[in-house]
């Protein structure tokens, strides 16, 4: 696995600032809009990043930073993005391309990390971040969004 990289010594805590945003005067989707943001710029390899919000048996794209996506809605179940929501736990997949389960949304993905954001045992949505590097995401990325998916919980 390729070690993170992240932004520059001086760069704000990623956490704290979405923290900060989470607690603060906006509204619910500007703060989801300002949480993508500040996930999408906390490391390099992070080359698209969203929310999906669940509706009934869909994930819904809420937002996302990187190129536009054809996968807008995703019935639960269905590709990565689907068994999270499923199977209630983060999915890595160090390698899209060995993956069946991948629906492709970009050319240049070569990782997919997606975490189910959950509240009193139902799922609510999930952030899903992708990479151009093959297995970019490691144990720091991973607490990193599993934390921030516990915080995004409370705000929906």
């Amino acid at each position: 696995m390729n070690p993170p990289e992240r932004m520059p010594p001086g760069t704000a805590d990623p956490l704290s600032r979405i923290r900060a945003a989470l607690d603060g005067p906006l509204d619910r989707d500007e703060k989801l809009r300002l949480t993508v943001t500040i996930l999408s710029e906390s490391a390099r390899h992070f080359t698209w990043t969203g929310i999906y919000l669940l509706e009934g048996e869909t994930l819904i794209l809420h937002n996302q930073v990187g190129s536009p996506t054809p996968h807008e809605r995703i019935p639960v179940g269905r590709g990565i993005c689907g068994l999270a929501a499923r199977e209630r736990q983060t999915v890595v997949v160090p390698d899209v391309g060995r993956d069946p389960r991948y629906l492709a949304c970009s050319l240049s993905t070569r990782s997919e990390i997606v975490v189910p954001i959950i509240r009193d045992g139902a799922v609510l949505g999930e952030i899903d971040v992708d990479s151009d590097r093959l297995d970019a995401f490691g144990a720091t990325d991973r607490a990193l969004l599993e934390t921030v998916a516990g915080l995004v919980a409370r705000l929906l």
